[in-house]
């Protein structure tokens, strides 16, 4: 069964809305989880979690249907809702004055000393579910906090309110409702974060829409759950591994977010399930502000609608949205090109400038000179001080081209051929003093560079 785009309902309103009992709500390799049994499930937990004293809950699952069933048994049970950013355990427990009670499900091994509740699947005949009473939720009320690494590598706290996240559902379904009506998700991206969140669960859930219970981890996967009906929520570090040995399957879309996709991955995207990518630019602060699909390397940005823009003294983006921040401006770090007013074209991130020997220096520039490079296929540059000297380091990997010409010449004859290549645009100051080739680039699951991994590579 699908709904059609007017059947959309919000997460307030979402566990008391008609919907048919055997209408699928998630899927997995021998399951597919009902409506009925949704229900079900949270009014079991709604009771279990009422009885509980804790005020702020936090979710930590590898399974998606049982998040999904935490998620809205906490709502009912009028908790606050803490998302860590992953389930690795130190990194849960250096977040527990966040919360005071943890849910999780068997997959996901918790540290001694904190107060955890296990979710299950529950069989039919689990009693406790009558005295639920599916009213709409008070979302305004209802806060989900968030974290995010920011500036300094240590997670920060960013709180929202279900309302939020609900006026940001209803401009998803308004920009691509009818274009996936009728489809299931499949992802690759974790439901700990906003994008996966937003992308492969609420929205989902809102719009009746199955969704997948458990990650795809590969490309091969990728390939081989791809069908017509099939829309992918991904990001760049996964769709930058596809090749072309796979097999070419359609999709009804691909989305992507949570860092810049390479103009070859969207490309190869499109030759590989005849859909460009819809690429969602954003950050957990703002939710999604806009969108594209790169036709050229130099598609601008268009800003989602409700979201108004305007430029600092320093040209980066001013935003304002009732999904941002009610009607206070959101100040970002986003330098910015405004063609017309709803679209624009992305310069780098001004908190990524350096300054070596008094001179300012844009890494998002160097990256993008290097990757200009016939050789070099993606590359990462960072600021590090040796001796009281700042100079610039860069991770690269090379293309085929790359690969060949380092075996004709060298690595010394390399490097010198590098650098001299790179003078075409940059100062000799703005030039990396050391590189090393790796194979990817340290990446964490949402897509966002690892820079203490980085960092170690030159120690």
């Amino acid at each position: 069964m699908s709904l059609a785009s007017s059947d959309f309902v919000s997460i307030e309103n979402l566990l008391c809305a008609p919907r048919t009992s055997a209408t699928p709500v998630a899927f997995g390799q021998q399951q597919v989880i009902s409506w009925c049994e949704f229900q079900h499930d949270v009014a079991c937990y709604v009771n279990i979690l009422s009885k509980q004293e804790a005020k702020r809950v936090a979710l930590c699952f590898s399974d998606s249907y049982l998040f999904a069933v935490g998620f809205f048994a906490a709502c009912y049970a009028q908790k606050a809702l803490v998302l860590p950013g992953n389930y690795q355990t130190e990194a849960v427990k250096e977040l527990q004055q966040h919360f005071d009670l943890l849910l999780h499900d068997d997959a996901v091994p918790i540290a001694t000393g904190l107060k955890a509740l296990t979710v299950n699947k529950l069989s039919s005949s689990s009693a406790e579910t009558s005295s639920v009473s599916w009213q709409p939720l008070d979302t305004a009320n209802l806060e989900v906090t968030l974290f995010t690494s920011g500036s300094s590598g240590s997670a920060k706290a960013i709180s929202k309110s279900l309302e939020q996240l609900d006026i940001e559902l209803t401009i998803l379904q308004s920009l691509w409702g009818d274009k996936i009506n009728g489809t299931r998700i499949e992802s690759t991206v974790s439901h700990q974060h906003i994008y996966g969140l937003l992308f492969r669960l609420l929205w989902p859930l809102c719009a009746a829409r199955p969704f997948a219970i458990q990650n795809l981890e590969f490309p091969e996967q990728i390939v081989h759950h791809a069908s017509p009906d099939t829309v992918l929520v991904s990001s760049p570090a996964l769709l930058k591994r596809l090749t072309q040995e796979h097999q070419r399957t359609p999709l009804r879309a691909v989305f992507s977010s949570g860092g810049p996709l390479a103009n070859s991955a969207a490309i190869h995207s499109d030759e590989l399930f005849n859909q460009l990518p819809i690429e969602v630019f954003g950050s957990t602060e703002t939710g999604g502000i806009a969108h594209r699909q790169q036709f050229s390397a130099s598609t601008p940005w268009q800003l989602f609608p409700g979201v108004e823009a305007q430029l600092n003294e320093e040209r980066c983006l001013r935003l304002r949205s009732p999904h941002i921040n009610g009607q206070e401006w959101y100040q970002t770090a986003d330098e910015c090109y405004f063609h017309d007013k709803v679209s624009f074209e992305l310069k780098g991130r001004t908190d990524r400038i350096v300054k070596v020997e008094e001179k300012r220096i844009s890494l998002v520039e160097v990256e993008k000179r290097l990757e200009q490079l016939e050789w070099i296929e993606e590359s990462a540059v960072i600021p590090k001080t040796e001796e009281n000297r700042l100079s610039l380091c860069a991770v690269i990997v090379l293309t085929e081209k790359g690969h060949q010409e380092i075996n004709t010449l060298g690595k010394g004859k390399f490097w010198i051929a590098l650098r001299k290549a790179l003078r075409n645009w940059l100062e000799p100051i703005a030039i990396p003093r050391k590189y090393r080739l790796v194979d990817e680039i340290p990446l964490n699951s949402q897509g966002k560079r690892q820079v203490t991994e980085i960092e170690k590579l030159f120690q």
